[in-house]
């Protein structure tokens, strides 16, 4: 099945910022080393700090990357957070490929 996972967030869930990051850590490692993985990760407001210098999860998000996860970075949330220079991970793309990932999946996730 062709599933998405959106993260919107610098972490995971309605959450303290710590505990968002430390649930990020936990579920990013875990699925890195499942079976099952999402055709993509699609990072965009908050989220793109995820695949910038200095976040907990590039380790995990690099072996999602290396498993065939593919991993979208929004542009336009990177430019307003001043990060273009900072990704580590993934590929910076626009709305159109998040739009694009999305009408194309199977099933969205939002975490």
């Amino acid at each position: 099945m062709k599933t998405v996972l959106l993260f919107t967030r610098n972490g995971l869930g309605d959450a303290p910022e710590g505990l968002q990051q430390t649930l990020a850590v936990k579920f990013l490692s875990l699925l890195a080393q499942a079976e099952q993985k999402p055709e993509r990760i699609v990072f965009y407001a908050e989220g793109v700090k995820l695949v910038c210098e200095g976040s907990l999860v590039l380790q995990w998000l690099k072996m999602l990357e290396a498993a065939g996860v593919e991993l979208l970075v929004c542009s336009t949330c990177l430019e307003y957070f001043g990060l273009t220079d900072m990704v580590k991970v993934g590929q910076v793309g626009g709305m159109p490929g998040v739009l694009s990932a999305l009408q194309e999946a199977e099933k969205v996730i939002s975490l």
